[in-house]
């Protein structure tokens, strides 16, 4: 599955939100924010970073901004403590370091600052939005201080040229290469293809297959008596049979039998869609510090 780009809105000035889950699943997604998440109680498995890190009762981790993630809970029961806040808040003394281990190994109080961070935010008392953010900014310095940390390796503006890199395929995807790709974020082909991996689950021939197949199913529904081996040409593949096999790979039909109306967004993800909400409806949102 391809990771999905989440946009993360706030309610004010504060650039920090906080709110409490009930058995957390959710998509592959990554977001410019950073999270940090406490295990209230149960367990949880959670994906960051081509990581699988299983937290328990009392347990905590950080995902930084661009980290590709998601979580499932084992237990239905299982509660969990999501803290989201600006990446800029700690950009001062962050911007080139992350934890070398997303799990975090000592206890920081998170849930007691969760709570203080949740009233503020109710309450909206004069500065609240410069109590929540200063502090964030104290426990992260903290964690920041008292974890192993190392040197970043894909960087925010790193992320944003990722998402730009992602507009530009969308619009160029007939013949768009990995050559053009690596150019376009001005790195070595080696660096560019294991950051693409990093970022979006999955190597650069196979999102742009997903793209150019979206685009394929597409077409077909617009127009039914197009033929197939235009269909193929305009969506960037070079062979019929070529066409052919990936489709089926993505869509499970063959072109010439796509059901009507057929919609291959629930395999293909899209980055950059402001609506997009990677919680899947098990997971049930207990409370929150709107």
């Amino acid at each position: 599955m391809l990771a999905k780009h989440e946009v993360w809105k706030y309610s004010g000035n504060e650039k920090v939100w906080v709110g409490k889950y009930k058995n957390s699943h959710n998509l592959l997604h990554w977001h410019y924010d950073c999270e940090l998440i406490c295990v209230e109680k149960g367990e949880i498995d959670v994906f960051c970073d081509k990581q699988k890190h299983t937290l328990i009762g009392g347990e905590s981790l950080f995902i930084d901004s661009g980290q590709v993630h998601y979580m499932q809970a084992r237990d239905p029961e299982t509660m969990l403590i999501v803290i989201i806040f600006d990446y800029d808040l700690i950009r001062p003394f962050a911007d080139n370091l992350t934890l070398a281990n997303a799990h975090i190994t000592k206890d920081y109080g998170i849930p007691q600052l969760y709570g203080k961070i949740k009233a503020e935010l109710k309450e909206k008392k004069f500065f609240y939005d410069v109590v929540v953010a200063t502090a964030m900014q104290k426990l992260m310095v903290e964690i920041f201080r008292s974890e192993k940390i190392v040197p970043k390796t894909i960087s925010p503006t790193n992320a944003q040229s990722f998402k730009k890199l992602l507009a530009e395929i969308t619009e160029k995807f007939e013949f768009y290469t990995f050559e053009e790709a690596a150019s376009f974020m001005g790195m070595s082909p080696a660096y560019f293809s294991r950051l693409f991996h990093a970022m979006s689950g999955m190597t650069f021939s196979q999102y742009l297959n997903y793209v150019r197949i979206n685009n394929a199913v597409r077409l077909i529904n617009s127009d039914r008596k197009v033929p197939i081996t235009e269909v193929a040409i305009r969506c960037g593949f070079s062979t019929i049979r070529n066409f052919n096999r990936t489709f089926k790979e993505l869509t499970g039909y063959q072109p010439k039998r796509l059901p009507e109306g057929f919609s291959l967004d629930e395999k293909f993800i899209a980055h950059g869609d402001e609506s997009f909400n990677p919680t899947l409806e098990v997971c049930e949102l207990v409370e929150s510090g709107k």
